[in-house]
């Protein structure tokens, strides 16, 4: 036996009728940026003092091209140092010695507190305090004097510190000496960054303490290093333009201020520095994303949906490819 009930049957709800939010302030902004880019874009246009003929015409000759190549050396060999020595002093930093703390943080905290700039004309004047650099045993003259032997001098080679020093070699330090401070501390924020837990386990399994830096830590640290890394390299190719103060003369901001004291045409020749970091930094920015995608592989969102489906799929018998598909 059954009991039949009458329900009445529910109205369909109307369409909702949807108004979109007006964003009357937004189409003020809209129209006052437009504004002044087509002021910006009049001033580009009409103003003589850009000499816009002039300066595509010197900005692409040889001298100048000289000075972009001379400047990409000088960022590469300075990030070089600064990253290699930065990873070193990074370490120097975490180890439970107490003297190799000490050194590094002495270290940092001297090449972050002194501008790049007085950095940079100091290493252009170390030929004031040595005349010629030479290796061999340390204090020998006063080892040689305690023995009661006059002139002792055990120095195996040496150079004149005029051929050692130049401007590019004293800039490079500088540059490189300064960069390594502060890769010093994005790489320990890196390290530090990493679940104990995973050094740990490495112990555990008997690797060594350097192998599980290389192997273990430092590919994980890379994607916390290598954001700000990116930044500190694109800082460093403005910073280039510091080592005209040395002078270096095969630097692209030297070189671009020769031409302008030579013609009187200061204006163009700024904006011939401004394209051109521009380009450069935009190459570099290019770098940077791809080498933050590939350090990243297996982070996120989308990786861990990956990984997920691989496992539904390998618990339902199907395939890897299958669950990427899906």
């Amino acid at each position: 036996m059954s009991v039949e009930t009458d329900t009445p049957e529910r109205a369909r709800p109307e369409p909702i009728r949807a108004v979109p939010v007006r964003h009357p302030g937004r189409w003020v902004a809209v129209a006052v940026i437009g504004v002044l880019v087509a002021m910006f874009v009049h001033l580009l246009v009409t103003n003589k003092a850009f000499n816009w003929s002039f300066m595509v015409d010197e900005m692409f000759r040889p001298p100048i091209m000289e000075g972009v190549r001379g400047s990409l050396a000088l960022l590469v060999t300075a990030m070089l140092i600064g990253i290699g020595l930065g990873v070193v002093i990074a370490i120097m930093r975490l180890s439970e010695n107490p003297i190799l703390r000490g050194v590094a943080w002495a270290y940092t905290w001297f090449f972050r507190a002194v501008p790049r700039l007085v950095l940079a004309i100091l290493f252009g004047n170390l030929g004031i305090l040595w005349a010629r650099i030479e290796f061999g045993l340390p204090f020998d003259r006063q080892i040689g004097a305690l023995f009661g032997v006059d002139d002792f001098e055990a120095r195996l080679f040496g150079f004149s510190a005029v051929d050692i020093l130049t401007g590019f070699v004293a800039g490079m330090l500088a540059l490189g000496l300064s960069e390594a401070a502060y890769m010093a501390e994005i790489v320990r924020a890196g390290i530090q960054s990493v679940d104990e837990g995973q050094t740990e386990a490495a112990q555990a399994l008997g690797l060594r303490r350097g192998q599980i830096l290389r192997r273990i830590v430092l590919p994980q640290a890379m994607r916390v290093i290598v954001p700000p890394t990116g930044n500190e390299t694109i800082a460093m190719l403005k910073d280039t333009s510091l080592v005209a103060f040395v002078p270096v003369s095969m630097e692209l901001f030297f070189q671009l201020r020769a031409v302008s004291s030579r013609t009187y045409q200061v204006v163009p020749m700024l904006v011939a520095a401004t394209i051109w970091y521009l380009l450069l930094t935009s190459v570099l920015l290019v770098g940077q994303y791809y080498l933050e995608r590939h350090f990243s592989k297996g982070v996120g969102r989308s990786a861990r949906a990956k990984t997920k489906l691989r496992g539904i799929a390998a618990e339902s018998g199907g395939t890897t490819g299958k669950a990427d598909g899906a």
